[in-house]
């Protein structure tokens, strides 16, 4: 039994997000570029039944200053903590919607701050609850995807979903 599974590494940040020393680990999430299997440099696990695993990473950088809010959401592929057992197209269609999933939460995450009304004594523990809320509904949906695409191995479950992240992503398109 061939099993995919994601891992979703987070981080919630008040100095910038990554170094660029770190270059070429991640990959930001495009619209105009899909993973590879390329991109995938970690060793597959050899006690592991998952076909694949795939690691993003939704960050939030913000600052106050005056008062005022601002900040940088990023979503990214580890390609050092991501690998693949089984190389198939079909497989990295997979891998990639749970990237695309990712990147639907980065973009939720967004629409919540930017209604967010900042409260200058209690900003922190505001941003880190919105957070919160938001990674716990993204990792809910990525499990979902998981057990109703039976890990990929149900094609109509599978086509049905990709199509249905397409839409979320088309819904919530940045500004």
């Amino acid at each position: 039994m061939i099993i995919l599974r994601k891992i979703t590494w987070v981080a919630l940040l008040l100095l910038p997000l990554l170094s660029k020393a770190q270059g070429d680990e991640f990959i930001e999430w495009s619209p105009t570029q899909r993973l590879t299997w390329e991109d995938y440099l970690a060793k597959p696990a050899s006690t592991s039944d998952a076909a694949a695993i795939t690691s993003t990473a939704l960050g939030l950088e913000y600052h106050v200053r005056n008062n005022a809010l601002s900040y940088r959401i990023t979503c990214k592929f580890s390609k050092t903590r991501s690998w693949g057992k089984y190389k198939t197209e079909y497989i990295l269609m997979h891998e990639q919607g749970h990237f695309d999933i990712t990147e639907i939460y980065a973009r939720k995450l967004d629409n919540a701050l930017r209604e967010y009304n900042f409260n200058p004594k209690r900003f922190k523990t505001d941003l880190d609850e919105i957070y919160k809320d938001i990674m716990e509904e993204k990792e809910e949906l990525q499990n979902q995807y998981d057990l109703e695409t039976d890990y990929s191995r149900n094609k109509e479950k599978q086509t049905e979903w990709l199509k249905k992240i397409q839409k979320e992503l088309a819904k919530y398109n940045p500004a």
